[in-house]
């Protein structure tokens, strides 16, 4: 049985929402909600939502037939919908995606617990991942899971909200302007992170300024009651602190910054160690997974703890404790002795370059190998971005890429201006191909990068170099 949070009475939904009950009775309830009528339970609340290639609307009688005890949709749909639900309440609204936002306001605003919000270029999941390990370690938490950051996927989240949960910990995502804003009015956070600012959705965005406003309104329309957790490493971020006027916690490698990080070591294996510095205390944390950007991530979290009453101690724990998820540079080990730095998951300019400069810090006197796909929604400047990748991979010491899509074409041109012969960058290549050419070629301690936007599918690239290797599991 999935849960019933949120029981809400039609007219409440209706005043909530400012829809009209269309027919029903105000006070029947609905016990949670659900957009999608193949995966619902009876007595849920059926939100009829609009997509780019479905219709919700289309579904509204499929999902009275599995039993929803209401259902929201969009007035100008009134007249294909009418009588289909029956004698069940109906609310009528203008939009319905503006209406889960609503209701999740106004469920979330039922409870009094501590709310926290991520957002950021890049970072964001793992961040909110590593929060959550220290937090779940003292605390009943509820987080969004998997991409459930947008207009949709948070709201579903915050309407899960039950007495028994803590600490709720969300994630932002954002491609348009507005969307950030309009995330923080429904969640209402006690404590807001923006992990950093680079170029992602530029699509959307345009500019890296305008990334920065956007992220920005995490700061800018949260409570004054709240506080703001600061990456002092990032100029862009810092500035917003300059507009800040509530609490902050700062966190980063400088020296004045409240949580920091001393003597990091990356292993060659792909764990990363620091020593954490706070509250006076400097004890050595091992975090599994590769790259200085982590240990950003692990400050920001630690950062966001404190600020809610976290021991030290219990920090360290749930730092250690923390196993990244599949592809955001999780670390495969395979039987052949090669390291798969799994990074399959999406892809920006910032997070491309991050991982490029982890396996320069890992790879030693052993063998680097990328295979990278396109970076998406990158706008005008999307080939100037690949080209950049490309001489970095150069600089870098890579020893092979391996490219597919049409935008990574600038790759190969900037590797090869930076003096990387031609024979080493292969293009086009399948999944198939990169396996073809790495067996009988990598060895024992060599590492293997692959990294692309959502769009391209590089999880292939992953299972393909997985199945004909093997995964070493022990």
């Amino acid at each position: 049985m999935k849960d019933r949070a949120p029981s809400l009475a039609a007219g409440d939904i209706a005043r909530a929402t400012g829809g009209e009950l269309l027919s029903g009775a105000p006070e029947a309830c609905c016990g949670g909600v659900s957009i999608d009528s193949r995966d619902m339970d009876r007595g849920n609340l059926f939100v009829a939502i609009r997509g780019e290639n479905f219709d919700g609307h289309d579904f509204v009688g499929t999902a009275v037939q599995g039993g929803a005890a209401g259902v929201v949709i969009e007035k100008r749909a009134f007249q294909e919908t009418e009588g289909i639900a029956g004698d069940i309440p109906v609310i009528a609204v203008d939009d319905t995606v503006q209406a889960l936002g609503d209701m999740a306001a106004f469920w979330r605003k039922k409870f009094d617990v501590p709310v926290v919000a991520v957002t950021g270029s890049s970072g964001k999941t793992t961040t909110k991942e590593m929060a959550a390990s220290i937090l779940s370690l003292s605390r009943n938490i509820l987080k969004n899971r998997g991409n459930f950051n947008n207009l949709i996927g948070l709201p579903l989240t915050l309407l899960q909200i039950h007495d028994r949960h803590e600490v709720i910990i969300v994630e932002m995502g954002t491609n348009r302007r507005g969307e950030i804003e309009r995330l923080t009015e429904i969640a209402a956070p006690d404590i807001g992170i923006v992990t950093n600012v680079g170029p992602a959705h530029l699509e959307g965005l345009q500019s890296v300024d305008l990334v920065a406003r956007e992220k920005g309104d995490l700061f800018r329309c949260m409570k004054q009651g709240g506080t703001a957790i600061i990456n002092s490493d990032d100029p862009a971020v810092c500035a917003m602190q300059g507009r800040w006027q509530g609490k902050s916690v700062t966190y980063g490698m400088a020296g004045d910054s409240l949580v920091r990080a001393g003597d990091i070591t990356i292993e060659a294996a792909g764990g990363t160690g620091f020593g954490l510095v706070l509250a006076g205390k400097n004890e050595r944390v091992r975090i599994a997974l590769p790259g200085r950007h982590n240990v950003s991530n692990a400050l920001a979290a630690a950062a966001c703890s404190w600020a809610l009453g976290i021991a030290y101690d219990q920090i360290c724990r749930g730092l250690e404790a923390f196993r990244q998820l599949p592809g955001r540079m999780s670390l495969r080990p395979l039987k052949n002795g090669v390291v798969l730095i799994d990074d399959s998951y999406n892809a920006n300019p910032a997070s491309t370059r991050e991982a490029i400069e982890t396996v320069h810090a890992m790879k030693g006197d052993r063998a680097a190998v990328v295979v990278m796909g396109d970076m998406l929604e990158l706008g005008a400047d999307a080939a100037a971005w690949h080209e950049e990748m490309g001489r970095l991979m150069a600089r870098r010491g890579v020893d092979r890429i391996f490219l597919t899509g049409d935008l990574v074409r600038s790759v190969l041109k900037g590797a090869e201006a930076e003096g990387m012969p031609r024979d080493r960058i292969i293009y086009p290549i399948t999944p198939g191909g990169v396996v073809d050419r790495l067996t009988g070629s990598v060895r024992q301690g060599d590492s293997i990068l692959v990294k692309g936007s959502r769009g391209m599918r590089m999880e292939a690239y992953v299972q393909a170099i997985v199945d004909a290797f093997g995964e070493d599991v022990s």
